[in-house]
């Protein structure tokens, strides 16, 4: 019966840490990005030479949360092309797997912003597989921390 006690507490521990962790995520996130995650989609799609971001506005007549998205976008591309990783770090409170290598080789990671209907996206893509590597780490993290449902195999 302790057992069985020790595993419900357990459990139901579990389950509080891990709503307490998604609400924060979300807050985070909604603060660093300037727009809504209940009011938008996001996708991270890997690819064969890296993977993509991607958001859209959920209603195709919010050009308010489309173009915020847009705006966010492109400033990521501009950051992430830096090395700077801050936001991610900031909205997952910890350093996502990957992107201790996407620092170190920036210079072999390309990062473009387009924008795509109702929202944007940033395709990530290198020719190097240890950086193809790190950027896909660094995407099924956000796919599994956000919980999108993408793919976390090519």
């Amino acid at each position: 019966m302790k057992n069985l006690l020790g595993l419900a507490l357990l459990a139901a521990g579990t389950i509080a840490y891990s709503q307490s962790h998604d609400g924060e995520v979300n807050r985070r996130g909604d603060h660093e990005m300037g727009f809504s995650h209940e009011k938008t989609t996001h996708h991270f799609r890997l690819a064969k030479d890296g993977g993509a971001i991607e958001a859209t506005a959920n209603d195709a007549n919010d050009r308010e949360s489309r173009d915020q998205i847009r705006q966010h976008l492109t400033h990521i591309a501009v950051m992430f092309s830096a090395g700077n990783f801050n936001a991610p770090m900031f909205i997952h409170d910890r350093t996502p797997p990957g992107i201790p290598a996407m620092k170190r080789l920036k210079s072999e990671i390309k990062y473009e912003f387009e924008s795509i209907e109702q929202g944007g996206r940033v395709k990530i893509s290198s020719s190097n597989r240890e950086a193809i590597d790190a950027v896909q780490d660094f995407l099924r993290f956000q796919i599994t921390d956000h919980q999108t449902g993408d793919p976390l195999k090519l």
